[in-house]
């Protein structure tokens, strides 16, 4: 219920208003001066306060000044029985609300009360939602240059409805970013859909985008709405897109170009007002060039680029992250320099996600508040030793590999270390993917990139 403070020296005036907006369910406060008036400020919430110009003590252009300056959320509306046009543009200057003559009109005070609280409300909710655009890039933690860029990019794309294409590997919190971009953005109130590309059988991709008919093939029991239905006026997630098939990506395609789809089945066209963020751990110009992603689609999508490098490209995250995650879990812990720099020059093949991983498994087994250097190693099971970074360390490579650019140089390592590993371990998934520290999605996903065949039993 918004409280209302009404100060003025004339009984009357105090009575009668008091009556008029009890009425209508205002919690109302009464004072006979502005001394008054600014010790019931300091003992109640008030949203609403209607002042007297010439008040004894403590005049009411002073007093609103003073109101002002210590109590910014409560609106004011000055009254005056011998109001002049400089006094009201003064009274506005200094932060009135609005200027009303007695005698007071009961339908101008009940108008003035209603835009009173409207603007109020306005305010708070622009409030809250600068609070949630501001926690939305919060969520992108580090102090790193490419964070830094990243975070500016969120807020510079947020305003547009420009498509996105965020590229990195798996863990790195492609969708975090995502979900950053929708919340700043005007969408934000409309839902964010995510659909998992890779996780959708090629068979069933079209019907989770589009939805279905009933009866549009056997299992279509009843009409279902599709992804694009569920996300319009908001916007939808492709994450891994990379593994969406061809025929799918020219359905997508046509949905960019025409904002029309179709569901399977069907044959109404359902307009849809829809922005799209994809996501993906492949190269899609390489994938372009294979014949394995639309050239057209890959140019539809990538209008903004925003690339997430892997967390060992970003060491100096590190330790705000596991802080992050601790504090999420609720876990009052000190990490020491020694356990830091351990933390710092591991590898992380499972990126953030793994690192989230680290701060749980610590949150639910650590005894005491404090990780040491052996602590850092036990948890990541690694053997008790320092990793140090030497120029010479006794690694022979082949020129072959040298000659190449860095990209293709990382993947053809990365091929025939996989390969090697999954040899090593009999082509098991499970067994190779604890052996090399990824979780075994990452592990498939590496595996199809590379075309690496394997027969594994799980």
């Amino acid at each position: 219920m918004p409280a209302i403070l009404i100060i003025d020296d004339e009984p009357g005036i105090r009575l009668t208003l008091a009556s008029i907006l009890e009425d209508e369910k205002y919690k109302v406060f009464k004072s006979e001066d502005a001394v008054a008036g600014i010790e019931v400020l300091k003992r109640e919430i008030i949203d609403l306060i209607f002042l007297d110009v010439l008040l004894p003590k403590l005049g009411g252009i002073e007093a609103l000044e003073k109101i002002r300056s210590e109590w910014p959320a409560a609106e004011i509306v000055m009254i005056s029985g011998h109001a002049n046009i400089d006094m009201a543009v003064r009274a506005v200057k200094l932060g009135a609300f609005d200027f009303l003559e007695k005698p007071l009109s009961l339908e101008k005070v009940l108008t003035i009360c209603r835009n009173a609280f409207t603007l109020k409300q306005l305010r708070e909710e622009n409030k809250n939602l600068k609070k949630i655009k501001l926690f939305a890039c919060e969520d992108i933690i580090g102090t790193s240059a490419v964070i830094r860029n990243i975070r500016e990019a969120v807020k510079q794309s947020a305003g547009s409805d420009a498509r996105i294409l965020i590229t990195g590997e798996n863990g790195v919190g492609k969708e975090v970013i995502a979900r950053a971009i929708h919340m700043c953005s005007s969408r934000a109130d409309n839902p964010f859909v995510d659909v998992n590309c890779a996780a959708i059988p090629e068979s069933l991709i079209e019907s989770e985008l589009f939805g279905h008919e009933k009866g549009a093939f056997t299992d279509a029991v009843s009409t279902r709405r599709g992804r694009f239905e569920l996300a319009n006026g908001g916007t939808l997630f492709l994450d891994e897109i990379g593994d969406m098939s061809l025929s799918a990506q020219a359905k997508v395609l046509r949905v960019i170009q025409e904002q029309k789809i179709e569901r399977v089945g069907g044959e109404r066209t359902i307009e849809t007002d829809v922005r799209i963020i994809a996501a993906t751990n492949q190269d899609l110009e390489k994938a372009c060039e294979e014949g394995r992603f639309r050239q057209d689609l890959f140019f539809r999508l990538n209008v903004i680029p925003i690339h997430v490098p892997p967390l060992n490209e970003r060491p100096e995250d590190i330790p705000l992250l596991l802080y992050h995650f601790l504090k999420q879990m609720k876990k009052e812990i000190t990490v020491t320099e020694g356990a830091l720099d351990v933390l710092v020059t591991y590898n992380w093949p499972g990126n953030v996600r793994e690192l989230k991983n680290l701060a749980e498994r610590i949150a639910v087994i650590h005894q005491g508040d404090i990780i040491t250097e052996d602590d850092a190693h036990k948890l990541l099971n690694k053997k008790n030793r320092k990793t140090k970074k030497t120029e010479q360390n006794g690694i022979t490579l082949p020129d072959s590999l040298l000659e190449q650019n860095f990209n293709e140089a990382r993947d053809n390592f990365e091929k025939h270390y996989l390969e090697y590993q999954l040899d090593k371990n009999k082509g098991i998934i499970s067994k190779t993917a604890e052996a090399i520290g990824i979780y075994p999605s990452n592990l498939h996903a590496k595996l199809k990139k590379y075309g690496i065949n394997a027969a594994h039993k799980n």
